[in-house]
């Protein structure tokens, strides 16, 4: 893998790289548990998501425009908080809730996959063969920048065509109606906190945009293309999110598509195109799932790499050649495959919710007070972005109290357990200093 190369990702491969990520695991396995918590208005949900992204995205603009540099959010925290324990604390998080968007990912593309069988085969497919598409994620990235921005570009380009093929076929197939499908099966009235708590699953599907700014100076003009490939990346996932979710919708009951909610688009396809649809939304999260985890673990392998040259984390070779990126992308990809085998999307999903909303808001407290006057940016929309981001994510965990208070334990250990590391990994390297 090369090193860090300026101005070696132009803005379409920037914007590939964004769209990567977020049209992968986001639409096609959070989907039905977005229907789950908030019932027949989920299309909105995506909507009222893609607001709270906006607000967030402004503050990592910000940012960018201060600091264009690869592996960016690392180093924004520094520059809010400098060279201590919550600034390689919250990075970690950031990093970490990317390593397991990858587990989510990967475990989609095993489960997508396997709709193309029958139901003979066994469920432990779907860890193996995410399993095999971190592999081939690994062999990918070790090829270089260039390789990376056309591939995630073109794969990019194609599930979106095809994934507007599939929604505009379902659509068509019910007339165009915005009347969600009807079922004789009730289903649960969510609360209004579980669709406030929806929103922090669709804010995750929308994340990718942080992988553009980890790349920085790598982006051609990073200054201005990286705001801009945020801005297009986010209104083309939205778009996306919004036509599929409402093709989901029409051909689906909400019944429907909370028992089947793990592959729900497949699901969707069949009543409105038969077994051809199916194959047809398959093949397309077969290439979304591919391409957004390529880009994430470009994204994350860098992070680390700045991280350690910083000498904010720490680093084993484990008597591995080459440079750190190169170490830093094995790490990623070895976490990665424990959680793909460990756990399942729904519990994958909420670790990743809960990592990054705390994450996010660490982000917009430090540009809001450790640094203003420093950098230039509008104190209302950086302290709304905190603020709706502490009201999904309290929304979130008080309805995973309820229903799986296990993942929330497991997470405040992680939380405890990175925090209390740092700070220990990072007095000693005082000491030895």
């Amino acid at each position: 893998m090369s090193e860090y190369k300026k101005n070696s990702i132009k803005l379409i491969g920037a914007i590939g790289l964004g769209t990567g990520v977020m049209i992968s695991a986001g639409i096609f396995a959070l989907l039905g548990q977005v229907a789950e918590l908030s019932g027949q208005i989920f299309p909105f949900i995506f909507l009222a998501g893609g607001i709270v992204t906006g607000f967030s995205a402004y503050s990592y603009h910000k940012l960018s425009q201060a600091y264009p540099s690869a592996g960016g959010i690392g180093m924004y925290l520094v520059k809010e908080y400098g060279k201590g324990t919550i600034a390689s604390f919250a990075a970690l998080l950031m990093a970490f809730s990317m390593v397991i968007n990858q587990s989510l990912v990967a475990r989609t593309f095993g489960t997508y996959t396997l709709q193309l069988f029958d139901d003979s085969v066994a469920d432990y497919w779907v860890p193996i063969l995410g399993v095999g598409l971190l592999i081939f994620a690994f062999l990918v990235n070790i090829s270089g920048n260039a390789f990376i921005q056309s591939f995630t570009s073109i794969v990019s380009l194609l599930k979106i065509i095809g994934l507007l093929i599939f929604a505009g076929a379902a659509l068509i197939v019910v007339d165009f109606s915005f009347e969600p499908a009807t079922s004789e099966v009730a289903a649960n009235e969510p609360t209004i906190v579980s669709m406030i708590a929806a929103i922090s699953l669709t804010v995750l599907a929308f994340k990718g945009f942080t992988t553009i700014t980890n790349q920085g100076e790598e982006i051609e003009k990073p200054k201005k293309n990286i705001g801009r490939a945020i801005f297009f990346s986010i209104i083309i996932s939205l778009a996306v999110y919004m036509v599929v979710a409402w093709a989901v919708s029409s051909n689906l009951a909400i019944d429907q598509i909370i028992q089947h909610k793990d592959y729900a688009l497949a699901e969707a396809a069949a009543p409105a195109l038969g077994d051809a649809g199916v194959w047809l939304t398959v093949v397309i999260a077969i290439i979304a799932t591919i391409s957004g985890i390529i880009a994430s673990i470009f994204a994350v392998s860098r992070m680390l790499a700045m991280l350690t040259n910083m000498n904010l984390i720490p680093h084993s070779h484990f008597g591995m050649p080459g440079g750190i990126q190169k170490h830093t992308l094995v790490y990623t990809v070895v976490i990665a495959m424990v959680l793909t085998v460990f756990f399942d999307l729904s519990r994958i999903a909420s670790m990743g919710v809960i990592l990054y909303l705390i994450m996010d808001m660490v982000i917009h407290y430090g540009l809001a007070y450790k640094l203003k006057g420093k950098v230039e940016a509008n104190p209302l929309i950086v302290w709304g972005a905190f603020i709706l981001d502490a009201i999904i994510l309290a929304s979130f965990v008080w309805v995973k109290l309820q229903t799986d208070y296990l993942i929330v334990i497991v997470s405040v250990l992680a939380l405890v357990v990175t925090y209390f590391g740092q700070k220990w990994f990072l007095s000693k390297k005082t000491a030895e200093e």
